[in-house]
């Protein structure tokens, strides 16, 4: 049997199921009797309803029903809520529209669901789609976010004048235009955050039914967590106890922000079942999931950095304008403004800040969180306004940030933002990237580059994030008369290795083996409670409440312990499964007090404990990215990247190693490739499928040559920090400073990603490279 503690590179335990095809995902799940879902979507980005005719639709083979948003008003069936506002600098609420689940009188973006068809076959469904005639009248469209506050862009909503939602704030106005006006240098730069479309390897999808005998409405959907999911549909649109919905989440195929969400098609499809008797099934097809899922980023910012005369920070200023999309998101306004901006500071010791957000609504898909969540747009924001500061300066772009790092005897710090770090040693994160990268050398590389008619550049990105903060998370143990252990814990993994990582506390706190464990999540009638995974912390917050029930599980057990050793309590110590008199050979193993403490159902402790984070962790570290320009085509090869990070104490390096390569991974995919395109006239999703919106690939990477310092967390009980966003937030920045060092010699201060190499190309061109 397998023994892996806290600490140890064990491989995934979950890997041998999946690999040998026993995931169970929503495509996988059959109800007896089950129908199918199709929605008719909005060709239009913006236009009003003026009639629609399903009579040939129903007279279709197999169509059992067709709903429209009438049919869901009848059923007093609640909007789809926006739950995280945010506040205009006034006090005043943001402007909140209704989202229904269908679009009711005018449709908003490329895709916007209007109706859904019900049919005995995924294909029947679909051929009734196309039957359903629906009249338009085209109305102008604004899909630019730069654009949508212009004097004359055409309103998405009436009650948002000029198309904003908020006009937000944070920061200290007057301290920082007092440290611009002593400042002996400003640099200043504009930037774009591009859209993003999440992709997640597995659509989404669901399956809705009623539970037999009881009437209730049940749900198995691929999400981040079912607690949220069944709270928002109770309380929200079905206005019925939480109790009386039944959610459920089997295996999840990735999700990256996304699929935290209520979506409108889980609303219909629950609705439908409710309404037919039957269970109902919808899976996303790709094209689908391009115009229909929420996307991330799309930020466009305005950076002002003070300095004094020897490079030093003295303020901060941002304007940013956050696209939202044509409707609110579950958590939008708090992923455009709370969640991200307290990071714009970064790393550096910035003694004042001051930062505005307007939200605008655009006839495109709605924005919310994508891995990160406000996170990387901050650091990217201030890693590339340092780059250009010390570009504009005359100085390296390693020599600025030493200027300017919070010391490590300076921690705990608190930031003109609200941020209070605990524990970091950028400076060591820095020097030991450097070493690694061999940077004191790299001129003479790109001597050689140059000699073969390439461009070799050299950047660098010193980030921090903020995560593993928020909900608490809590875990129950019941252990059985044979020692075997079932956890039962509101985090849901989508990909992580979370089975492996849970197990390895567990052997470690309890010594069991991975065997001995079984592992319950995605249950909301299972798991009392739950946060989901989101925001890196599934292991901090999870692990902690699984850390403090095993030792409530100890503490229990030494009771049994001392009976059978006929000794007091305090004489009983435990140490890798076996409790002991201490300074004696007298034993009992975990497995024998399970037997003992078993009672008439088998079950030796049933245990349970909650962990509550009173503040976020936050992880932190420096990328460096080398890459190579061709200068006749613009393709950019990444030659050599290294990454030193601060995750604090390590509960399995394998898993982090891999979670901080696939943040690279999208990082890259950012900066280089990915660039969701709505037409700016029509408001049509040029980029709606792989053929048009371009994945990295495994031969876009070269190894990653990865590096940890270890500052323990001091606000976490395991010491840990959460790990699954930072390479995300990480390799954006380092690969754009990379690319704009390989053409600072003709002057290039700045370009905007992606970098594709038809766009360096022409920058190239125009710089006369």
């Amino acid at each position: 049997m397998q023994k892996f503690g806290i600490g140890q590179a064990a491989t995934r335990y979950e890997d041998d199921r999946l690999l040998s095809g026993e995931g169970r995902y929503v495509e996988d799940v059959y109800i007896e009797g089950q129908c199918y879902a199709a929605f008719v979507r909005s060709p239009h980005a913006h236009a009003k309803i003026t009639s629609i005719d399903t009579a040939d639709a129903s007279s279709l083979p197999g169509v059992l029903a067709i709903y429209t948003v009438a049919d869901l008003k009848a059923e007093g069936i609640g909007d789809i809520p926006c739950m995280a506002p945010a506040s205009n600098k006034d006090g005043s609420n943001c402007i909140m529209p209704p989202r229904p689940a269908l679009a009711e009188d005018r449709v908003r973006y490329v895709g916007d669901a209007v109706a859904v068809v019900i049919a005995e076959s995924r294909s029947q469904a679909l051929d009734a789609v196309e039957a359903v005639w629906i009249d338009y009248d085209l109305l102008p469209a604004v899909v630019e976010t730069n654009q949508a506050m212009a004097d004359n862009a055409n309103l998405v909503w009436g009650e948002a004048a000029k198309n904003q939602c908020f006009d937000w704030e944070d920061g200290d106005a007057d301290a920082t235009n007092k440290a611009f006006a002593e400042a002996s240098h400003v640099v200043e730069l504009e930037l774009v955050n591009n859209r993003l479309v999440p992709t997640s390897m597995e659509t989404r999808g669901a399956v809705a039914a009623i539970e037999e005998g009881t009437g209730r409405l049940t749900l198995c959907v691929s999400c981040q967590g079912v607690h949220v999911m069944r709270s928002l549909l109770a309380t929200q649109i079905f206005n019925v106890a939480e109790e009386d919905i039944h959610v459920t989440c089997n295996d999840v195929g990735g999700g990256f922000g996304m699929k935290i969400f209520l979506f409108p098609e889980y609303v219909c499809q629950l609705f439908a079942a409710r309404k037919l008797g039957r269970a109902v099934k919808w899976i996303s097809e790709r094209s689908e999931a391009f115009m229909s899922d929420s996307h991330g980023r799309d930020h466009v910012s305005h950076l002002k950095v003070a300095l004094d005369s020897d490079a030093k920070i003295l303020g901060l200023q941002v304007n940013t304008v956050a696209n939202l999309g044509a409707y609110l998101s579950n958590f939008a306004p708090f992923v455009a403004t709370s969640a991200g901006v307290p990071m714009l500071v970064g790393c550096y010791a910035v003694p004042t800040a001051y930062v505005e957000v307007q939200g605008v609504f655009t006839n495109t898909s709605p924005v919310d969180a994508y891995r990160g969540a406000g996170r990387p747009e901050a650091i990217y924001a201030i890693e590339r306004l340092l780059d250009v500061a010390a570009f504009d300066l005359g100085i390296s772009p390693d020599e600025i940030r030493k200027r300017n790092f919070i010391r490590e005897e300076q921690m705990p710090f608190s930031t003109p933002l609200g941020s209070n770090y605990d524990s970091g040693n950028f400076q060591q994160n820095l020097e030991d990237a450097l070493k690694l990268s061999n940077w004191d050398d790299f001129e003479s590389r790109r001597k050689a580059a140059k000699s073969h008619g390439k461009l070799l550049g050299i950047g660098l990105a010193s980030y921090i994030e903020r995560c593993a903060g928020g909900s608490p998370e809590q875990a129950r143990l019941e252990v059985a008369n044979d020692g075997h252990i079932t956890l039962y814990i509101g985090t849901l993994s989508n990909g992580q290795g979370h089975e492996t990582a849970f197990r390895q506390i567990l052997c470690e706190r309890l010594g069991v083996a991975f065997e001995e464990v079984s592992i319950v999540q995605g249950d909301s009638d299972l798991i009392e409670t739950g946060g989901g995974t989101m925001g890196s912390r599934s292991v901090p917050v999870g692990g902690a409440a699984i850390s403090s029930v095993s030792e409530k599980i100890i503490e229990k057990a030494k009771l049994i312990a001392a009976e059978l050793l006929e000794t007091a309590i305090s004489d009983v110590e435990f140490d890798n499964g076996v409790f002991r008199i201490i300074g004696t050979d007298r034993v009992q193993t975990f497995h024998e007090v399970a037997k003992a403490a078993a009672t008439d159902d088998d079950v030796a402790f049933d245990e349970k404990e909650s962990f509550a984070p009173e503040e976020a962790t936050y992880p932190n570290g420096t990328h460096v990215c080398e890459l190579e320009i061709d200068k006749a085509t613009g393709k950019i090869e990444i030659v050599d990247y290294t990454v030193v990070d601060d995750f604090g104490h390590v509960i399995n390096p394998l898993l982090l190693e891999g979670q901080v390569h696939g943040g690279i991974g999208q990082g890259l995919g950012q900066a280089l490739l990915e660039s969701c395109q709505y037409e700016s006239d029509s408001g049509q999703l040029l980029s709606a499928s792989f053929m048009d919106y371009t994945m990295p690939r495994a031969d876009d990477f070269p190894p990653i040559r990865f590096d940890l310092n270890k500052v323990p967390c001091k606000t976490n009980p395991l010491g840990i920090k959460g790990a699954g966003e930072a390479g995300a937030i990480g390799a954006p920045p380092a690969i754009i400073n990379a690319i704009v060092n390989a053409l600072k010699d003709q002057g290039v201060r700045h370009v905007d990603m992606p970098v594709t190499p038809n766009r360096l190309w022409n920058i190239m061109q125009s710089a006369s490279v």
